[in-house]
């Protein structure tokens, strides 16, 4: 049976958002295309695409925004145009950074820009970070929340001091905002308040939003259309983006509305995990509704313990997971979403009691 199946039978999924199928969502799209009237953009012109660009502008505090195929060709792209302007400096990056890590080295290859890895892997940046690098630089990227540690988010008072900091330098700031959303009740602030002294802001509309894919770059208008003219260059001109929007634009209000909730349901989940000690979390506290759960086993019998309980008792707990640092251990990511928000707290400790007594 594969994966995909049996979610199907689980009545207990502990990650992400309800998947929908291709049939189930195509059919939701349609109708809403027909209540609000929507035809398809050409080549990024139309109502809807130029609207929903000027939402994602207005609520992050820029002056334009625009439509990018992926966050890949978005943050590559907006990092080397800000380099570019600086006499080609470095831009520095977190060592867990997507672009490092998840990216196949582009920026290196298709000599996009040169860039530094600065600060520790297993923490977040703090401005003696950013302030200690003696070299020029061109930008610095942010990404906020930082995903590979947990979702873990730089203290508030050491972001605004990496504001002051680029500010006064005239280096770029961009910001890897692919969970932007999610950090504002870790935060306690609007994404308009996060953003505020960033120069270029990337945003996802597949992550938490759950569209079809696709990102939104904003920043200045003379920056985003510079931007978009590269975009177009490397490829990224589809000739009808409205399926993205679209599958972004029908949902977006009633997922951002719905983030609190996660967030709550994912303290929650914290406390409830404090029970079972063997289980370990990070970051120590919630910082947004996603983290990194930490087991006392391999990867091998965190899977066979997965398939257990989903056979057995109707339960999913996680989809990948990764082998730990140390031998005989391992970790997965769980995004809090509308699935566990969905489980009854008594069913939910249940589920918590079981995955803690199959690991020991």
């Amino acid at each position: 049976m594969t994966d995909a199946e049996l979610i199907r039978r689980c009545d207990t999924v502990f990650p992400g958002h309800r998947a929908r199928t291709p049939a189930d969502l195509y059919a939701a799209m349609a109708a809403w295309c027909g209540q609000q009237g929507v035809e398809h953009d050409v080549y990024g012109a139309g109502s809807l695409i130029e609207s929903f660009e000027d939402k994602i502008a207005a609520l992050l505090g820029f002056e334009a925004a625009v439509f990018c195929i992926s966050g890949t060709m978005a943050q590559v792209t907006a990092l080397r145009l800000a380099c570019a302007e600086r006499g080609n400096a470095p831009a520095a990056l977190h060592p867990t950074s997507h672009i490092f890590v998840h990216e196949r080295s582009n920026y290196q290859l298709l000599g996009h820009f040169d860039a530094l890895q600065v600060g520790e892997r297993t923490r977040p940046w703090t401005a003696a970070d950013i302030t200690g690098v003696p070299d020029r630089l061109g930008a610095v990227g942010l990404e906020i929340p930082m995903r590979e540690i947990g979702g873990q988010l730089s203290h508030w008072e050491e972001l605004e001091a990496i504001k002051a900091h680029c500010k006064a330098r005239g280096i770029h700031l961009h910001m890897d905002g692919a969970r932007l959303w999610e950090a504002q009740a870790g935060y306690g602030r609007s994404a308009r308040e996060i953003a505020a002294g960033f120069d270029s802001v990337y945003v996802s509309l597949y992550k938490g939003i759950g569209g079809l894919g696709g990102a939104m770059l904003a920043g200045s208008r003379a920056f985003v259309d510079r931007a978009a003219e590269w975009f177009r260059r490397q490829g990224g001109n589809v000739i009808h983006r409205s399926p993205y929007i679209v599958s972004a634009a029908m949902q977006f209000d009633a997922r951002l509305a719905a983030m609190p909730d996660y967030f709550r349901r994912t303290e929650l989940l914290y406390a409830l995990l404090a029970a079972y000690p063997a289980i370990r979390v990070n970051p120590a506290k919630p910082a947004a509704n996603m983290l990194h759960v930490h087991l006392p086993v391999s990867r091998e019998r965190a899977l066979a313990i997965r398939t257990e309980l989903a056979e057995q008792h109707g339960i999913w707990l996680f989809n990948r997971v990764s082998h730990g640092v140390l031998p005989e251990t391992s970790y997965f990511e769980l995004y809090v979403g509308d699935n566990l928000l969905a489980v009854p707290e008594a069913r939910l400790r249940e589920a918590l009691t079981l995955f803690a007594a199959a690991l020991t």
